[in-house]
């Protein structure tokens, strides 16, 4: 048996993980060697195991997540409003499968968008596409498009991912540029694809920041239908780190 031979020919079919789990096999001592069934099925699983990480690797690359964020990470407690049992309730994402939305709203440095984004890597950990967009970006990437011509591919773009987050809602301000793209942007998700949105502003003061009564009408009924809704409270978190740093 030529292993080097074996292992360029598993190289050439682009099968990085058997590669290299067929090369750990042949380095055992003789004795402790597998089977023919049970060195298929350890040769099978690592290869699937390497597609499974690269495919998150690049899903996570694309999703242009703020925050390298993970749900273990999360704080709850009462003071938050956030329990685990909430956190345990998203974290299977299967929101994303019913297609609902998720409304994350609190003061400045609460952790909306630390949240939002571990919500985007564990997605992405369970295969779903994830975009992360900051409203001042949204703003530049709508206005860069309309002057391209390229604003009709942008939407369709957009409309591909599973799950988008839109952060800082309610800082940017809307022009109707803005409007008519979010509204856009949100019947081509409603009831088939999520959306994540971070804001300070509560809820119930997000149809005045639209402005335009007709299409905040419009806006907020496709963002609250079928939407949950989590108002963190407590402290400024980085104002506690900052002072901990000082300690």
């Amino acid at each position: 048996m030529n292993t080097k031979q074996t292992l360029d020919q598993l190289t050439s079919l682009k099968l990085s993980g058997m590669a290299k789990a067929y090369q750990a096999l042949m380095s055992m001592p003789l004795h402790e060697q597998l089977n023919l069934h049970e060195a298929v099925a350890r040769l099978a699983e690592a290869e699937l195991q390497h597609r499974t990480h690269a495919k998150t690797q690049m899903f996570l690359r694309l999703s242009k997540l703020r925050y390298n964020a993970i749900l273990e990470q999360i704080h709850c407690s009462q003071e938050r409003n956030l329990s685990n049992e909430m956190l345990a309730q998203l974290a299977d994402c299967s929101f994303i499968e019913r297609a609902e939305n998720l409304l994350i709203t609190g003061a400045t440095g609460c952790g909306k968008s630390y949240l939002a984004c571990a919500l985007g890597r564990q997605a992405c950990t369970m295969g779903y596409k994830v975009l992360y967009l900051g409203m001042a970006r949204l703003l530049e990437k709508v206005a860069h498009a309309k002057l391209e011509g390229t604003y009709v591919k942008m939407l369709n773009q957009i409309e591909k991912v599973q799950l988008i987050i839109l952060d800082d809602f309610g800082l940017q301000q809307l022009d109707n540029n803005l409007r008519l793209a979010l509204l856009q942007m949100l019947e081509d998700r409603y009831g088939k694809k999520s959306v994540i949105i971070t804001s300070q502003l509560p809820v119930s003061k997000w149809h005045e920041y639209i402005g335009e009564p007709t299409l905040a009408d419009a806006i907020m009924d496709r963002m609250t239908a079928n939407a949950h809704k989590i108002e963190l409270k407590g402290e400024s978190l980085r104002r506690v780190k900052s002072i901990q740093k000082s300690l």
